[in-house]
């Protein structure tokens, strides 16, 4: 029994941030998991910026509204589907990934939750569980699934690693160089070839 774990954003989607960043004007909002591995200490900065700027959750889903998936993601996800259960499994927020989700077609969301003041100040932030996506790997691992896994950032390599197969897909040189043992891509169909390999 297989199941295919993915990282959402760098992945099938643009990175939210780095979209804001730019639509905002604020570039040290680009920063992201590739940049920072301790998610927690990105996330907290990340919103000490934004209550400077006294920007709120209306704001980046303005940003998010304009966001397409990109180019192939949905042919790849779409095909990936109908071979083996998919789930994403990422570090965002329910109030963020709803729109994504929608040009998706509705794939299976792991992810996490805001704290928004009725002003829609992001007061705070709610992660589903520590770890969450080796966790969420070791835990349907438990129930009798092979996982494979495929990510772009360095919170992603747990599951990666943890998995019967585990691939980068769209990373880093730097990742990439730290990790020389795990298979790279960068087009989908190279990425959907190696899964396919474990399917079989």
């Amino acid at each position: 029994m297989n199941i295919v774990c993915l990282d959402m954003e760098g992945v099938l989607v643009p990175e939210i941030w780095i979209a804001f960043a730019k639509e905002s004007g604020i570039p040290e909002l680009s920063r992201t998991t590739r940049d920072e591995p301790d998610y927690d200490k990105l996330m907290k900065w990340r919103l000490g910026v934004l209550k400077e700027h006294g920007l709120g959750l209306k704001e980046i889903q303005e940003t998010i509204a304009k966001i397409q998936p990109l180019p192939g993601a949905l042919e790849f996800l779409d095909e990936l589907r109908s071979l083996t259960q998919v789930i994403i499994i990422s570090d965002t927020f329910t109030q963020f990934a709803a729109p994504l989700m929608e040009k998706l077609k509705w794939p299976t969301l792991f992810c996490n939750t805001l704290e928004v003041a009725d002003s829609g100040e992001i007061t705070g932030f709610r992660m589903r569980i520590e770890n969450s996506k080796l966790s969420t790997v070791k835990a349907l691992q438990s129930i009798g699934y092979d996982t494979i896994a495929s990510g772009d950032s360095y919170n992603d390599l747990g599951m990666i690693r943890a998995s019967k197969a585990g691939f980068l897909f769209k990373s880093t040189d730097q990742i990439k160089n730290d990790n020389p043992d795990l298979p790279a891509f960068d087009e989908f169909d190279d990425l959907l070839a190696a899964i396919k390999e474990q399917l079989d």
